[in-house]
């Protein structure tokens, strides 16, 4: 069985469950998303399948510096979160759509900065030419999907924030630090899928 064929049966096999799942990060707002959006989580299919990472430069005005999947706001003319997946990571990766095999919808999320986040799951083949777009990403790099997925490695992390107590997840991977609504919603897609092998 290929691995799309796999996450396809993994994330359909996950919607009949119902795991406890993250609406939004512990430490963001309790106000309504007012933005939709969309990232794509793009497996790497290699013997070992791996997902493209993205760091955002520090000069972006939210979330600088940060790790995240390729994406961005579901624009007026995109026919939907898949197609507005698709577009940002060609824009800011040059990732061809028609080469991705998309698998399908994870679980919306919902971030500090009034986004409601649809990942969408994609296999991509191995060692494609991406270019980063070097205004969106300073940095790109692929983590093994096994490992992300692993709960072991999502670790919950407790910070004061605005005079309370908050809790956040975060995951370290090769000296990089994936936290906030991107290790959120890892940790929502690895609690659909359990672990994928």
């Amino acid at each position: 069985m290929s691995l799309a064929d796999r996450l396809r049966e993994a994330l359909e096999l996950g919607r009949t469950r119902s795991p406890e799942l993250l609406a939004g990060d512990l430490l963001e707002d309790d106000g309504p998303a007012s933005v939709p959006a969309a990232v794509l989580v793009a497996v790497v299919d290699r013997a070992v399948p791996t997902v493209i990472l993205t760091e955002r430069p520090h000069t972006m005005r939210k979330h600088p510096g940060q790790i995240s999947f390729p994406g961005g706001r579901i624009e007026p003319e995109d026919r939907g979160p898949i197609e507005a997946a698709l577009r940002e990571a060609e824009e800011e990766i040059g990732l061809a759509p028609a080469v991705v095999d998309v698998i399908g919808e994870a679980d919306p999320y919902r971030t500090i900065t009034g986004f409601q986040v649809i990942p969408i799951v994609g296999v991509v083949p191995a060692d494609l030419p991406l270019r980063p777009d070097p205004r969106e990403v300073a940095g790109m790099f692929e983590a093994p999907l096994d490992f992300l997925l692993d709960p072991a490695r999502q670790t919950v992390r407790t910070v004061d924030f605005q005079g309370q107590r908050r809790s956040y997840y975060e995951i370290m991977w090769d000296g990089r630090r994936i936290w906030g609504a991107t290790a959120a919603m890892i940790v929502n897609l690895s609690r659909r899928l359990e672990l994928v092998s």
